[in-house]
């Protein structure tokens, strides 16, 4: 594991921070400050538990049963059982990487000083991160409303010694049994502690932040692919000229528009066609390529902005304010977040599916001007690229169904009381699927693009430098090029893997300069 460690303070923190922590194993400590703030809240709370009136989440039941006032003997016993009760998930276990953001999500929002838990509930959670344990949490339970409840239910069960969690290992045991292991105490929880750690966006916000990092990389490897293909297809980049793209100054197209010129450079393909077949215009696939890539990545610059506003929020109900007022509120509700994971995914299904048309071309012998059909080496005898085509085909329809947003489907819940829900969750655990299935789709692209590349070489063309490279380190990490059928699956499955590990666009830069 990286020995990196993250600090958690009091104002939040940042996509970066995420990442480390989820995906790099990343070590957590809670800063002085946090936990100077975290001790000042906690004596409100102790302060208002003492008293005779009752406040919502400390002397009080939760949701539709709020209106009961709870004694102090059995306010230990409520906040145990809401944690036990709201651990109610069902189906596939979620992702290590997507339980880790969850709960270093939830440790920010502790860390604030907002939540009213003591130091040592927030130590607890960040000593299990350290320790790598990992919380066993549910695909299903989280209607992102009231927060992602049961999959922060799952995780504080741990906490309390109780349920399954998975250790460093990956394998699952009795949580008490792995905390014992690591010498972690479980937590006995206090009022409002229970409900404070499970009151957040931080499941889906985790996943929001992961797959703007994966989106990141996967808009420049399809700008540099949709370069491949137009160089390919003999295509123009006099469509990619910067003074057609100011006129029509949307950031991300010019971005797209400045990255394939730049994989372009010096090709001796692109053009070539008009010396003997004149053609007026490419086709849309080709030629609107940095309209389309480019939408999607300024869709990215808006869900940036909102990962940000939430990576700095403190999001838990009720909430201890300056002055010690403790307020319930709404702040937990999903929409903000639940609305750019739907967009997007529409962003990023048409993504894949204006990257599929440009495969398409590559393989049909009546558009691909001059190039073999479906790109094999004896066509009839074999088949090529035909079904590799049929797959990235069957993923783009895929991810047009994962289109469809989750956020319009509100079920009201608990008895009424959470009447409009964000269903954030789902959108997020359907994004991920569909950041997945773009990947393949850009690698498709990619084996077809390079093999055809090749094949314009073989007729005495000269590529753009920048191809070369590209071609060079496919090949070098075991893709093969033009040449009889052989099994495919393999090559596809490397050529995913070099995409979606930032490979493609390592190959490129040192001849371009960094790609944005």
């Amino acid at each position: 594991m990286d020995m990196h460690t993250v600090v958690v303070g009091t104002s939040g923190t940042t996509a970066e921070d995420v990442i480390a922590v989820a995906r790099e194993g990343a070590r957590v400590e809670l800063s002085p400050a946090a936990v100077e703030a975290l001790a000042a809240a906690r004596a409100i709370v102790d302060t208002l538990a003492a008293k005779p009136e009752p406040v919502y989440g400390v002397s009080t039941g939760f949701g539709a049963l709020a209106s009961r006032h709870i004694s102090p003997g059995l306010r230990a016993q409520l906040q145990r059982n809401i944690v036990r009760s709201h651990a109610a998930g069902m189906g596939p276990h979620v992702e290590r990487e997507v339980v880790r953001a969850l709960m270093f999500l939830r440790l920010k929002t502790l860390a604030s000083g907002h939540t009213g838990v003591r130091p040592e509930v927030a130590q607890t959670i960040a000593d299990v991160l350290n320790a790598g344990i990992t919380p066993v949490v549910h695909e299903y339970g989280s209607l992102g409303c009231s927060g992602d409840l049961a999959p922060l239910s799952h995780c504080a069960l741990t906490l309390m010694g109780e349920g399954d969690a998975e250790g460093p290992d990956g394998t699952v045991h009795p949580a008490g049994e792995l905390l014992a292991e690591h010498g972690i105490t479980p937590v006995e929880l206090r009022e409002k502690e229970g409900l404070a750690l499970l009151n957040g966006t931080d499941g889906m916000l985790g996943m929001l932040v992961m797959a703007l990092a994966d989106l990141k990389n996967l808009y420049t490897s399809a700008d540099i692919t949709a370069a491949l293909s137009l160089e390919a297809l003999l295509g123009t980049d006099k469509v990619l000229a910067p003074e057609l793209h100011a006129i029509r100054p949307h950031p991300g197209q010019g971005t797209s528009a400045d990255n394939m010129l730049r994989v372009l450079a010096g090709s001796g393909l692109t053009g070539h066609h008009q010396d003997d077949a004149p053609r007026v215009q490419d086709a849309y696939s080709v030629r609107c390529a940095p309209q389309v890539n480019g939408a999607g990545r300024d869709t990215l610059a808006h869900g940036r902005l909102v990962a940000d506003r939430e990576l700095a929020a403190a999001v838990d109900n009720p909430v201890v304010l300056p002055g010690g007022r403790v307020e319930s509120n709404g702040n937990f509700h999903g929409a903000p977040v639940a609305y750019v994971l739907d967009f997007l995914a529409i962003a990023a299904a048409d993504l894949g599916s204006i990257t599929e048309r440009r495969t398409d071309r590559l393989l049909d012998k009546n558009r691909s001007h001059g190039l073999p059909p479906f790109l094999a080496g004896d066509a009839g005898v074999d088949s090529g690229l035909m079904i590799a085509q049929y797959t990235q085909a069957a993923l783009v329809s895929e991810m047009k169904r994962l289109a469809v947003p989750a956020s319009v489907d509100s079920i009201p819940s608990s008895a009424m009381q959470e009447d409009h829900v964000s269903m954030g969750w789902s959108a997020a655990r359907k994004l991920r699927t569909a950041v997945d299935a773009l990947a393949r789709i850009v690698a498709v692209e990619l084996y077809a693009a390079t093999r055809a590349v090749e094949l314009r070489t073989a007729e005495g063309l000269t590529p753009a430098p920048a191809s070369v490279a590209v071609i060079a380190a496919l090949r070098a990490a075991g893709v093969q090029g033009p040449g009889p059928d052989r099994f495919l699956a393999p090559d596809l499955a490397s050529a995913d893997a070099f995409v979606r590990e930032g490979r493609l666009v390592a190959a490129v830069e040192p001849v371009t300069g960094p790609l944005a």
